[in-house]
């Protein structure tokens, strides 16, 4: 099997450290197995895409020595797709309308298990037999089969989750009307023939639910690997919604070399972009005693 790895930034901003460590693993693994390495542009999500942001992050990964092997993909181009692969699973009754608002769910999960809910809210199967009386609907859900999903990372060693339990019935279409992250990415892994996917450690907990709408659909699933994410000195991840600061590509080797550090790695000998990328992947592509990089299993 050829590897197919992929970087999928959202164009909601520029680059940040965090998003730089993402995409230098993922190109970094890519090259050490001699693969390809695709960049989409996950811009579903209009009223957070800022206008230039997409070139913006596409200037970043080419300062820093990162070259795609296609033609970029923009989600906002694929809307038709996603709509005629959730009319199969509609064909299939894999899908139906909810009518639940957030606080709704929230304090479902209050009243069933005592305590808030947390992040993750899980659905109680509200609408699963119909909506509500009087109620319409704001978005669709899948249906969830019962059943644990065991998976094995690469950096993290064996996960499972049981995704009826833990999420219950999770969105494919949100009441705004967009096509839902889980939905997309699933479907565009496949059309691309994605392998391999590394990305951070807060997708982790969408793997299993990604892996089962896959299954679902009859694809691959693509071997994952979650990287740790970089804190800020709140102890928070690095993001754009938390005005984490932009890339200094002044200096890009040095970028190179700090996130190097932060998956672990010692500062390779180096003078310039080019020689990163000649020394880097086979580094990556030692053994991992070697390699010095912390947390592989």
């Amino acid at each position: 099997m050829s590897y197919i790895g992929r970087f999928a930034p959202s164009p909601s901003g520029p680059l940040h450290l965090g998003s730089a460590v993402t995409a230098i693993a993922s190109y970094a693994d890519a090259r050490a197995q001699g693969g390809s390495w695709l960049v989409r542009m996950e811009d579903l999500d209009t009223p957070r895409v800022v206008h230039g942001a997409a070139e913006l992050i596409q200037q970043q990964l080419q300062l820093l020595g990162m070259h795609w092997d296609r033609e970029i993909l923009f989600q906002s181009g694929r809307l038709s797709v996603y709509q005629q692969v959730f009319d199969t699973l509609l064909s299939l009754n894999l899908v139906y309308p909810c009518s639940c608002t957030r606080r709704e769910i929230s304090d479902s999960v209050l009243r069933l298990q005592g305590q808030p809910g947390d992040n993750e809210r899980p659905y109680p199967g509200t609408c699963r037999q119909g909506l509500q009386k009087g109620r319409q609907a704001l978005s669709w859900r899948l249906r969830v089969p019962e059943g644990v999903v065991s998976f094995k990372d690469r950096w993290l060693g064996d996960q499972k989750q049981n995704v009826a339990q833990a999420v219950g019935d999770f969105v494919l279409r949100r009441a705004d009307g967009v096509w839902a992250y889980q939905l997309a990415v699933v479907v565009d892994d496949a059309a691309s023939a994605v392998t391999h996917i590394v990305r951070g450690e807060d997708l982790l907990s969408s793997t299993a639910r990604q892996q089962q709408l896959a299954q679902m659909l009859g694809y691959t699933s693509p071997v994952v690997m979650h990287v740790p994410l970089v804190l800020d000195a709140a102890g928070l991840k690095l993001s754009k919604q938390n005005a984490a600061a932009p890339l200094d590509l002044s200096h890009p080797l040095e970028v190179l070399q700090q996130s190097w550090q932060t998956l672990g790695f010692d500062r390779l000998p180096v003078s310039n972009v080019e020689n990163f990328w000649q020394l880097a992947p086979r580094v990556w592509g030692q053994r991992h005693s070697r390699a010095n990089l912390h947390g592989i299993k």
